[in-house]
């Protein structure tokens, strides 16, 4: 797998998420921080879904109440409110491996697709492995989740967004079904509110185009 360096700047507006919420490829040169102002803008297509609510199958197992809930993730940054859900540990403990948690935590209007364990679990395991102990290759990965903006489920039809890896991410679908990235990833639980981001759990892991 390539090494990919993350985009040069400080992160003063920009996502792993990686840090999440709660329910269970072409540009390569990127250097180390990411510009948040670099992302591109939401593109909106027809079909738009008029929600203001998380939607999708798996948010149904979301708690009702505490740090798990939505509204208690509405209360964290995004790091930390995915660390009350063991759904995204794997994530969670990716972030952690990159060094990415403070990054993560003080970004500010940001967009993270967030793969649950599942999702990590799909990958061999020594591949994972060795992604796992290669920093800078996690950090790419993880950064590919993210955009440096607020993206609202009306941007998701038709979208091309920057990330702070560098290269294009786009998605798809239409009323509240959607997919995103060439792999096709689905969103399983959408528009997940934290202190600083806007998440969407995914059902597989994306990577960067080579």
């Amino acid at each position: 797998m390539k090494r990919t360096r993350i985009t040069a700047g400080v992160l003063s507006a920009a996502v792993l998420t990686v840090g999440l919420a709660a329910c269970s490829g072409d540009d390569d040169n990127a250097s180390s921080t990411a510009s948040p102002s670099a992302a591109a803008p939401s593109a909106t297509g027809a079909a738009a879904p008029a929600m203001d609510k998380p939607f999708g199958p798996a948010c149904t197992a979301v708690p009702a109440s505490g740090k798990g809930s939505f509204g208690g993730m509405a209360a964290d940054p995004v790091a930390t409110a995915a660390s009350n859900n063991p759904v995204l540990s794997t994530l969670v403990g990716a972030v952690k491996q990159a060094g990415l948690v403070d990054t993560l935590n003080s970004a500010q209007h940001i967009t993270v697709f967030a793969p649950t364990n599942d999702a990590f679990a799909k990958i061999p395991k020594g591949t994972l492995g060795k992604v796992m102990a290669d920093k800078e290759t996690l950090k790419g990965i993880l950064t590919y989740h993210v955009v440096g903006q607020k993206i609202a489920p009306g941007g998701l039809p038709s979208g091309s967004f920057t990330t702070l890896q560098g290269a294009t991410l786009s998605t798809s679908g239409s009323g509240d079904s959607f997919t995103v990235g060439t792999g096709k990833a689905n969103v399983v639980c959408g528009n997940i509110q934290t202190a600083n981001a806007t998440v969407y759990i995914i059902d597989s892991v994306l990577m960067p185009p080579k």
